[in-house]
């Protein structure tokens, strides 16, 4: 059945892997527009030129994404669009906790094609879609105080945090992002204050806290 058009994003750091992906996936669905994204600056980048894109197709490992922050990130800041985690980690406690951050569906790298169109098809249609495997979502309860808090950071909060995890100084940060060096400071005061952290070291330990810690290749 030929789907109405829609605008699906890839986000994945790997260039074959999206061109595999996307190949794979037009065959079964019509219609589709598909954008890409190899980091979190790029996601960024895409929704704000695609503001009514209708999925995201979000791998966790990415330049300038610690784990789950950006699936956090996207859930705070752009609740209408639906994300769906792609990854190469297919244990349960990966899968609970995509739930857990509000991913609408979870779907592993291995996967064969039809499977895939079958899944992404469900979401589109308003549906959830994680692995029957899926049944204690309890052990993602272990971080959900700095996922939240990391949700309440604005998108520059964010995008500098980003740039602290890089060790980037506030000098260097001021230019890259086009503003005073004053308002980086004034930034970071804010992003301390909500991560409940006193510096910009605490600060990186706790968005690092949400990486992945088994990386296969």
């Amino acid at each position: 059945m030929a789907l109405a058009t829609h605008t699906i994003l890839i986000a994945d750091d790997h260039p074959l892997f999206r061109q595999a992906l996307k190949q794979s996936l037009s065959h079964g669905m019509e219609a589709i527009q598909w954008l890409e994204a190899d980091s979190a600056d790029a996601i960024e980048q895409q929704l704000q030129k695609h503001p009514d894109l209708d999925l995201i197709l979000l791998d966790l490992q990415m330049p300038g994404s610690h784990g789950y922050s950006t699936l956090i990130h996207l859930r705070s800041h752009y609740p209408a669009t639906p994300v769906v985690v792609i990854s190469a980690h297919e244990d349960g406690q990966t899968i609970a906790k995509a739930a857990h951050y509000g991913a609408q569906g979870f779907l592993p790298k291995s996967a064969q094609p039809q499977q895939l169109i079958s899944a992404l098809t469900q979401v589109l249609e308003g549906e959830l879609c994680f692995p029957d495997s899926l049944t204690d979502q309890n052990s993602a309860a272990d971080h959900a105080d700095i996922g939240h808090k990391l949700a309440e950071l604005t998108p520059q909060q964010y995008r500098v945090l980003q740039m602290f995890a890089e060790g980037l100084l506030n000098k260097q940060i001021a230019y890259d992002l086009g503003v005073s060096e004053a308002t980086i400071k004034a930034h970071a005061t804010a992003i301390f204050k909500k991560l409940g952290v006193r510096n910009r070291t605490q600060a990186v330990i706790a968005l690092s806290s949400l990486d992945i810690d088994s990386r296969p290749l």
